[in-house]
């Protein structure tokens, strides 16, 4: 048994619950909303057993890092974030129907790590051998993993007050009958990222600390730490209009949306389009 096959068995098992989440949506049952969650989490803990699994193959190989230092190791403990922090709300909260907008993430991330990256362990550049590297990649990764859960129920709200303002019915029934009340997502909306928020900034602060003991300085403007930057005041401006200026609702959950867009092209968009200090992440 190889981490590489317990990928691929995690892909399969979050491309079930995906496909459980919607038959939830279609039937309204709670058995089997709660069979996408379970679906979900035995994805989450096989490949919690394939990230271990792939962390001791690099110490056979004679690399001994942990699985943090390339794209598609970074994708892959991207998608287990999403999935920790969407298991998170889900059973604290238990609307399922979140599962839905949130899992497919995972199930892309796993999807395009698999299919279309190299998974090759390599030894680390001499800038990454530092335990900073899991102070930082942890943290940004938790971050950038609470705001896509935001962002899918961001999506959900968009999806649902559109759908009331156009005169549907939506407690006589329906695929979206399922959904919380716009109220109750614009909270967990919020809820997502004041958990995403702190975690992005404890990244940016342990990023600096990490630059000033490998390049010498805590700032150098790379693409990577500009776009870090914005993305950090997206949200900041996000909560600063919820609380100073009670943004709720639409403008907040498109925001939320921007927000995310935003995190995508610093996580992704930087690495692979962009030059700098963070060319090794590809």
């Amino acid at each position: 048994m190889s981490s590489s096959m317990l990928f691929n068995v995690t892909m399969v098992l979050y491309m079930v619950s995906t496909c459980i989440f919607f038959a939830f949506l279609a039937s309204r049952s709670k058995a089997v909303g709660l069979g996408g969650t379970y679906a979900a989490l035995f994805g989450f803990l096989v490949q919690t057993a394939a990230i271990g699994l792939r962390w001791k193959e690099s110490y056979d190989q004679g690399h001994g890092h942990a699985p943090l230092s390339n794209l598609f190791e970074s994708v892959v403990f991207f998608s287990w974030t999403i999935v920790l922090i969407f298991l998170f709300i889900d059973f604290k909260y238990k609307y399922r129907a979140i599962g839905f907008f949130v899992i497919p993430f995972a199930l892309f991330g796993m999807a395009w790590a698999q299919l279309g990256l190299d998974s090759g362990i390599e030894p680390l550049v001499p800038a990454l051998q530092s335990n900073w590297l899991m102070y930082h990649v942890i943290t940004c990764f938790l971050g950038y993993a609470a705001f896509a859960v935001a962002c899918g129920i961001s999506i959900m709200y968009l999806i649902r007050e559109k759908m009331e303002q156009g005169g549907g019915n939506v407690q006589a029934g329906g695929l979206l009958s399922m959904f919380p009340s716009i109220r109750v997502l614009d909270d967990l909306n919020y809820k997502a990222i004041m958990i995403g928020f702190p975690l992005l900034s404890l990244g940016i602060i342990t990023g600096a600390a990490w630059a000033n003991y490998a390049w010498g300085t805590y700032w150098s403007w790379d693409p990577k730490e500009t776009w870090s930057l914005i993305v950090w005041f997206v949200y900041a401006a996000f909560l600063h209009a919820r609380i100073t200026r009670g943004w709720v609702g639409r403008r907040a959950a498109i925001l939320s949306v921007i927000g995310f867009a935003a995190t995508i092209f610093c996580y992704l968009g930087v690495n692979l389009f962009l030059s700098g200090l963070h060319s090794y992440g590809r």
